[in-house]
This record gives structure tokens, C-alpha cells and sequence, in this order.
């Protein structure tokens, strides 16, 4: 068996390498995929447009003002002089937010009287414009606060504030998306790309009508399969070394935890992902159908329904239901809890079950179905 399994293994690699294609995607468009997709998705809201309104136009107003330029998030554009400059700006995409500063605006704050400040913000996309308010009221906080402080102290009163917030943040100190974002494009990438480089290996063996002559031959169904399948995960775990070796020069994504562990759950993913492909190959009549086949099978589950980008938990009941029927949902939950977190087995033991499960049913499928078909 070993013998016939090393045959079939040695004869689909001399095919991979005369087909440059199936190398190419399998070793350079993964890298190529995440270079692109790495930077393209950014989640990160920074250097946020900003206009003035200042009515006012004092000292106290200016250093209001000057607290948003400090704070990080904000380019200052300019001042308007009008609420319908404001509104035309807005309504061009020029700034996402305008400032409104009323006239009474230092006399209010001397008097020790609550003063209405108006922020203008562009809500067309509701998540940028969530983080700009967020930011917007942050910062008005802390000049709040400082006010406060000033204030105590020409009664003659202590810097007292009550309670010290002290925040911090695990994993991802520096909130940047992209360490959210790679390892999701990593197992995004690998599905895409195992599943499709599969699905046209036994469907070429159809066009050629070469599959008749496994019929004839000593070997069995299983070898056929397992045969087609570790040259390509032997090339896909080669393929993943190479994202996560770019995914840490380019994006400075760390793995904190076992590189063992990572590369043995790769594996495991990579023969999911396999085995998905092995059995669309079997499915179909031809190369063209089998792809098709393959990139919807592959690219609409692992980007809606793995939590790539959509959490799971924000679905309805029957969506999370169906977000099973995707092995990346399960490999994401273990690519962050390692690269992240930098956690152990006991933290994602059950992906990994689900995935055995699924590696094992789907090759089981792909089989009997191979068995039909030469049968």
C-alpha cells in the first residue's frame, strides 16, 4: 500500500512540476494575496479630517481645539466661518467632522457652567463614524478634566481626581488591525488556494480519461486520494511557512506561541481544506466547472462565515449554525489564540476535533465517490 500511495505521490508531484501554473498558485499567489489584501484591509481609524467652527475665537477656545490636533487622531483642516461652509464639506467627503465651538464659550467655562460644544460627523460609514465620536468625546474628556483641575485649584482645593483609570490592553497593545486581519487572511488564503489546486487534480484525470485505468490497476480508492492529496499539502504547508515568514517582516506579526503547534494545526487545515477541494474534483465533469465549483465552495465561507471580518457571534441563531460547514472558522480560533495570544492545546482542543472530524468525513465522501465514479 505504502508502495503504491509513494507512486502516485512521485507522479503527481512531476505533473505539478511541469505545470507551472499549480506551483504558482500554491507557493507565490499566497504571498502575493496576503501582500495585497494586508494592506488594502485596514480597519485602523487615524488622521481623521477635522474643520473648525470657532465662534468664539479665544485663547480657551484655540487650546480646545489644540487638544484635538495633539490627541493623534485628528488633521486639522481649518477654520469655517459658517454653518453652511461646514455642511458643504461634509456633504464632499473633505472632512469627517466639524467642531462648533458657541460664542460664549470661555465665559460659560470661567463661570463654572455647563458649555454645548456640536460635532458635526460624517455618519455614511456608521463604524468610522462609532470610532470618530468615540475619539471626539475622549478627547473633550480629558480637557474636561483638566478644566476641572484648574478650576479646583483657584479655590484652593487639591488635585483630586476620585477615580484613576488605568487601561490595559492584552495581545494587541498597539490596536492595530493588521494583527487582527493577517492570520484571518491566512487561513483565508490557504482555503482559496488548497481547495482550487485540488479540485482540478482527479477532474484532469477524467478529461484524459486516465481515471479508467485506476480501475484496472491494484490501486484502491483511498490510495488514489491520499496519493493526490500530501503532494499538495506537503506544497501548502511550504506555502504557509511563507505568509507567516511575510506576514512578520511586513506586518511585524509575532507568533507568541508554539511554532510546533501552529504548524501541526496548519497541516491539519491544509488536509480540510484538501479534502474539500478532492471531493468538488470528484463532483465534477470538467476543469472549468470544478474551479468554479471550488472558488465558490471556498472564498464566500471562509470570508462571510469564518469571522474573518464578520464576528459570529453578532449573526443570527441559523447563520452561527451554519458557519460550521467551513473548516476556516475553526483554524482562525487557533491561528489567533497561537500567533496572538501565544496559548496551549487546552485553549482551542475542540477546533481541533472538529477539524479531524471534518478532515475525516470529507476524504471518507471523496472515496466512495471516486469508487462510483470508476466503479
Amino acid at each position: 500500500m505504502g508502495r503504491r500511495i509513494l507512486t502516485i505521490i512521485k507522479k503527481e508531484f512531476r505533473h505539478i512540476r511541469r505545470d507551472k501554473r499549480v506551483l504558482a498558485v500554491l507557493t507565490l499567489v499566497p504571498a502575493a494575496l496576503l501582500l495585497l489584501n494586508g494592506y488594502a484591509m485596514n480597519f485602523d481609524v487615524t488622521n481623521i479630517r477635522i474643520a473648525v467652527v470657532d465662534l468664539e475665537k479665544s485663547a480657551e477656545s484655540r487650546e480646545f481645539v489644540n487638544s484635538f490636533v495633539t490627541s493623534g487622531y485628528f488633521q486639522y483642516v481649518g477654520d469655517l466661518q459658517t454653518s453652511a461652509e461646514a455642511t458643504r464639506l461634509i456633504d464632499d467627503g473633505e472632512v469627517r467632522m466639524v467642531l462648533v465651538i458657541p460664542p460664549d464659550f470661555s465665559k460659560r467655562l470661567l463661570a463654572n457652567d455647563e458649555v454645548a460644544v456640536q460635532m458635526l460627523v460624517d455618519g455614511m460609514d456608521a463604524s468610522r463614524a462609532t470610532t470618530v465620536v468615540a475619539y471626539a468625546q475622549a478627547v473633550t474628556l480629558q480637557y474636561t478634566q483638566k478644566i476641572m483641575l484648574k478650576s479646583a485649584a483657584r479655590i484652593g482645593r487639591g488635585n483630586y481626581i476620585p477615580i484613576q483609570y488605568e487601561g490595559r490592553i492584552w495581545y494587541n497593545p498597539e490596536l492595530k488591525s493588521a494583527k487582527f486581519l493577517v492570520p484571518g487572511l491566512i487561513g483565508f488564503i490557504l482555503a482559496i488556494t488548497a481547495v482550487i489546486a485540488t479540485s482540478l487534480s482527479i477532474v484532469r484525470e477524467k478529461e484524459r480519461n486516465t481515471v479508467e485505468q485506476i480501475n484496472v490497476s491494484p490501486v484502491h480508492s483511498l490510495e488514489f486520494i491520499l496519493g493526490k492529496l500530501i503532494p499538495y499539502a506537503i506544497i501548502s504547508l511550504v506555502a504557509a511557512a511563507l505568509v507567516l515568514l511575510a506576514a512578520y517582516v511586513l506586518f511585524d506579526v509575532v507568533i507568541k506561541g508554539s511554532i510546533l503547534a501552529l504548524f501541526g494545526a496548519t497541516l491539519l487545515f491544509i488536509v480540510a481544506a484538501l479534502s474539500i477541494g478532492l471531493l468538488v474534483s470528484t463532483i465534477s465533469d470538467s476543469q472549468q466547472v470544478a474551479f468554479q465549483i471550488a472558488a465558490i465552495v471556498s472564498m464566500l465561507p471562509s470570508i462571510i462565515l469564518s469571522g474573518f471580518v464578520f464576528p459570529i457571534r453578532s449573526m443570527p441563531w441559523w447563520l452561527q449554525a451554519l458557519s460550521n460547514i467551513t473548516p476556516a472558522k475553526f483554524y482562525l480560533v487557533i491561528l489567533r489564540s497561537i500567533v496572538l495570544k501565544g496559548v496551549g492545546l487546552a485553549a482551542f482542543w475542540e477546533q481541533i476535533v472538529y477539524l479531524v472530524i471534518f478532515a475525516a468525513v470529507l476524504l471518507t465522501v471523496s472515496t466512495v465517490r471516486l469508487r462510483k465514479t470508476i466503479g
